[in-house]
């Protein structure tokens, strides 16, 4: 390569400069001068590892692949024929040992005692300067924030005129467009590809409400945004309505802040910032509240009738007049509505007809004939999955359904370790076994046609979640088998005994031999001793807090949900076989994880849901906690906490809710009688809306499976898929909220409908997430092949997709101490030792949207 010497001087010298810069702000955070040993022995770590960062990163982005093969070549290696991505890895293990620089050795050649003050003086300096301009800023910032919150009072008063004036500028704007502007044939505004063709002039009559006029197109094209992605497509009225709003009142609310504003902040105003505060000026700093506003605004003006709004154009402003014909509007607006109401009580009743006809009886359980329940009731950490399993293994044959694919592994090899042949299968995976007759898997794999002597039903409470519910109901009431094994928490018991309706043979109740003792003292970091597993609520909050440990000398184990379940088990392994003496985990830990825990310490009270923060429940801290405690070990589980022990001590001791109802999602035969109405799932989304629920049940949100329908509604994907085809696709168990992975599942249903080969997965390695999410890629693919019945393919995709799992495993054991905690919102660095996950800016601007007035008139 004969670039190798220029590009190693590059990195030379990017590894010089770098030093250069953490010596600049080291000296510049120091208020008096320290002693270059003291700046080596406190960065000993980031010098010692600046330079392979540096230089493998640069070697191998500036080297062409043709360079690395080359290189690769003189030293023995096959490069003919090899993946790119494993010619990257062969490279940077091969190249990370060519000539390495001493940055120690270069520092002390660079840099003595007689210029070391020097530097000091010039970095102090600078960092000085920074830090008074950032107070200055801070004044700045401190005067428009009493601006703004003088104009939450002032705005809230104003909101109910400032209607009254936007109503009739928009009546004079929606008289313009009708009297100058051409109406667009209506089309996909994403097509930009279909020209646009005008097909005359508006007719007001066309129209009752403003919300009808909104989806005309303009004319003109716009940039929008989805899922991150950037798209420009045909602007609508919708949009042009939205942006006058804002620009009007953000015109009029301006003048009217600025009229209202103190004198004596004015004054400040002008001292801090030398100029004095206009209009502009008043408007740039309320943007964010006028904008809070806009949507009330919207939701009044597109409730509007359009003859309403035609009758007020050319009546000057008077509030008198203007609000006594608001007034009769909203009082014919009412009477208009009523009329409409009977209409829809009419429809109402045939579509109620239609939904019995459809959904029926389907939700009442059918229980097999001679199939004997056991139950298996109690506490976490119990043994209640144990003995169950015992008892498959002593059976002809045997079928284990557990909530998650880790679960489904571990008892897999479990099995086969103790003698019994066992297959394990899940949506992403199937590994049969010659001569098998016992089976583990995910309970979403479930076939009620297969019958098996015992049947093990894991976690059986999970029967009340909202989204997977149905499938525990379905195991539950369809297993084809002799004896039915039932594992649950305590709070399930009446419930299984109404639903199995007398059929339990035997419960099996369990308590906890380790009593739980929960510690009076507020737990610290610094408090982690060997056998600790920490518990927080996100992988962020695990990585941050991974990092803090091992920093200060700890080996750790980490666990959380979006972690591969291969990575899972070998963290595991690893505080089981005393590699690592402290756990860091999400609740994740609390569902099926047998581990040698002395203490649970819950690093945070409350969890975010999917919808808002709040407070662990009862259920949830029993669960979590007890996993602490194991016979012969710790003969006593500890529980400590961060804050508020005496209310967690309270919900760890509270009785557990019952379970009083199960979840229910749609069926094949639903569908077939649906199809007899309706061709779309479109039309099924709607009607699945409106069936109301059986006593007893809740239904599945489908939310899932709604966002993915948006993405082929009327397409030639909905046209050329059957109806149960292409609702399969859209159930398919992966995480949705990716948007890769959104985008290659959509390329693949293209590819399936076009009969054409499907796309690879993307498998990216360069950080812990490009990882993640390449493992996940791989599982959606997996999905697909197996659902295609192309279990050849799946094979080596599951191969690629274990050595995944080991860099995954692999990072997190070396290179997690280095992870930055990071604001949640913008991604700039906090300090390790902050207690928030957001930046002070970040959490200034969302105080402000919070504590923004709510109009009244919504």
């Amino acid at each position: 390569m004969k670039q190798i010497e220029t590009i190693y001087q590059q990195a030379v010298e990017n590894t010089k400069t770098k030093i250069m810069e953490d010596i600049e702000k080291f000296l510049g955070e120091h208020d008096r001068l320290p002693d270059l040993e003291e700046y080596l022995k406190a960065r000993d770590t980031y010098i010692s590892q600046i330079w392979l960062n540096v230089w493998l990163t640069k070697s191998t982005n500036d080297f062409s692949k043709r360079d690395k093969k080359e290189f690769l070549s003189e030293r023995d290696y096959t490069v003919e024929g090899v993946d790119r991505k494993l010619i990257n890895k062969l490279f940077r293990n091969e190249i990370r040992s060519y000539q390495p620089f001493d940055s120690k050795k270069w520092i002390a050649s660079a840099i003595s005692e007689d210029n070391w003050p020097d530097l000091y003086q010039q970095a102090r300096k600078k960092f000085l300067k920074k830090k008074q301009e950032e107070r200055l800023l801070e004044k700045k910032a401190m005067i428009k924030e009493k601006i703004d919150q003088q104009a939450h009072t002032v705005l809230n008063d104003f909101q109910e005129l400032a209607y009254l004036k936007i109503r009739l500028n928009m009546a004079i704007e929606l008289k313009r467009i009708f009297e100058t502007e051409p109406k667009y044939e209506d089309i996909d505004t994403y097509m930009l590809e279909e020209k646009l063709t005008v097909i005359g002039s508006f007719n007001p009559e066309d129209y009752k409400t403003m919300a009808d006029f909104f989806d005309e197109l303009m004319g003109q094209i716009h940039q929008t945004s989805h899922w991150g992605r950037f798209y420009f497509e045909y602007e609508t009225y919708q949009y042009h309505f939205e942006k006058a709003v804002l620009d009007y009142f953000s015109s009029i609310a301006s003048e009217k802040v600025l009229e209202s504003v103190d004198q004596e902040l004015i004054r400040s105003y002008e001292e801090v910032f030398a100029d004095r505060l206009s209009i502009p000026e008043t408007r740039r700093i309320i943007s964010d509240l006028t904008e809070f506003y806009i949507d009330g605004f919207m939701y009044k003006l597109q409730e509007e009738y359009i003859g309403d709004l035609l009758r007020l154009h050319d009546i000057p402003f008077d509030i008198h007049i203007h609000q006594e014909i608001y007034e009769k509007d909203l009082a014919d607006r009412a009477r208009r509505k009523a009329e409409e109401q009977a209409e829809l009580e009419r429809k109402r009743e045939e579509e109620a007809r239609k939904l019995e006809e459809i959904f029926g009886r389907e939700y009442n359980p059918s229980l097999r004939q001679n199939v004997r329940y056991f139950l298996h009731i109690g506490e976490t950490n119990t043994g209640k999955t144990h003995h169950a399993l015992e008892r498959m293994k002593e059976a002809n044959s045997g079928l284990y359904l557990a909530p998650l694919r880790l679960l489904a592994l571990e008892v897999y090899e479990k099995l086969n370790a103790d003698g019994i042949l066992c297959s394990l299968k899940t949506g992403e995976e199937e590994k049969p076994v010659a001569g098998a007759n016992h089976i583990s898997c995910t309970v979403e794999m479930f076939h009620e046609k297969d019958f098996y002597h015992v049947v093990v039903i894991d976690e059986s409470q999970m029967i009340a979640d909202k989204d997977r519910g149905f499938s525990w109901f379905k195991a539950i009431t369809k297993a084809n088998a002799e004896e039915v094994h039932i594992i649950g928490s305590k709070n399930i018991k009446e419930m299984m005994l109404d639903l199995l309706d007398g059929g339990v043979e035997e419960i099996y109740e369990y308590s906890r031999e380790i009593p739980l003792q929960v510690e009076n003292k507020e737990f610290s970091l610094k408090d982690t001793k060997k056998g600790d597993a920490l518990v927080c609520f996100s992988r962020k909050q695990v990585l941050e807090n991974a990092a803090k440990l091992q920093n200060s000398g700890r080996q750790v184990s980490m666990i959380y949900g979006s972690m591969p379940p291969e990575t899972r088990k070998k963290q595991i392994d690893r505080f089981i076989n005393g590699e690592t003496s402290v756990v860091v985990a999400t609740d994740a830990i609390g569902m099926g994880l047998n581990l040698p825990i002395r203490r649970i310490v819950f690093l945070e009270n409350e969890k975010f849901d999917g919808t808002r923060r709040r407070r662990l429940t009862s259920q949830e801290v029993k669960q979590i906690a007890g996993r602490a405690g194991r016979k012969g070990i710790y003969n006593v589980g500890r529980v400590a906490f961060t804050s508020e022990i005496g209310i967690m001590s309270k919900l760890l001791e509270k009785e557990d809710k019952l379970v009083e109802t199960f979840s229910i999602a749609p069926t094949s035969a639903i569908f077939e009688r649906f199809q007899r109405y309706h061709r779309t799932l479109a039309s099924f989304f709607e009607l699945w809306d409106k069936f109301e629920s059986p006593k007893g049940t809740n239904k599945a949100s489908l939310s899932e499976e709604r966002e993915l329908y948006e993405y082929v509604r009327d397409t030639e994907i909905e046209a050329r898929l059957q109806m149960m085809e292409l609702y399969g696709f859209l159930h398919l168990p992966f995480s949705s909220r990716e948007p890769a992975l959104i985008e290659q599942w959509l390329e693949t249903i293209k590819a399936i409908v076009a009969d054409d080969e499907l796309p690879e997965p993307p498998v990216k390695t360069a950080s812990l997430e490009e990882l993640e999410l390449s493992y996940k890629a791989i599982g959606l693919h997996l999905l697909f092949l197996y659902k295609l019945g192309r279990k050849t393919e799946a094979v080596y995709w599951e191969r690629i997709r274990t050595e995944l799992s080991d860099e995954v495993h692999e990072f997190l054991k070396s290179e997690v101490k280095n992870y930055k905690k990071k604001c949640r919102h913008c991604g700039k660095g906090i300090h390790a030792d902050s207690p928030y996950q957001i930046c002070d800016a970040c959490h200034t601007a969302k105080y402000r949207k919070r504590s923004a007035p709510k109009d009244r008139w919504r």
